[in-house]
């Protein structure tokens, strides 16, 4: 008896340090992904931004009082076409917290840009073995 619990104890251990490093690689893997998301937007690089979003994600939020849906593509768009050069002294990005279940995960991030700040919900859902952002919505307050 005391050796069945034995067993079925170190198989518990087992198994919960297999998952809390799966679990590790996927928060490293998010992390990557919204990097790619904040150099993107730092860089207007719609290269970058396509290797965090998916193609099918939407944008949510308001820009001032209006409610906006935008579509991935055309975000991306715009971001990339911009001709502000940004230098990366005047803006800070930061991912705050990760919560993940399964293949979805929630990101929190808030970035510091002149004059405004955000605070992003970014969903992402992991597609063959890659995490995408498939749906951002975001905040915005004038600072």
């Amino acid at each position: 008896m005391r050796v069945t619990f034995l067993l079925i104890g170190c198989l518990f251990l087992t198994f919960t340090e297999v998952f809390a490093q799966s679990e590790n690689d996927d928060k490293k893997a998010i992390a990557e992904t919204i990097q790619f998301y904040f150099e993107g937007m730092m860089e207007r690089d719609k290269a970058k931004l396509d290797k965090a979003f998916d193609p099918s994600a939407r944008l949510i939020g308001y820009r001032g009082e209006n409610f906006t849906v935008t579509p991935y593509e055309e975000w991306a768009l715009g971001t990339d076409s911009g001709t502000q050069k940004r230098d990366p002294k005047d803006f800070e990005n930061r991912l705050l917290d990760i919560d993940i279940k399964g293949y979805t995960a929630i990101a929190k991030t808030e970035l510091f840009w002149p004059g405004i700040y955000y605070y992003d919900f970014l969903t992402l859902i992991k597609v063959d073995g890659n995490w995408k952002i498939v749906h951002k919505t975001w905040y915005e307050e004038k600072r």
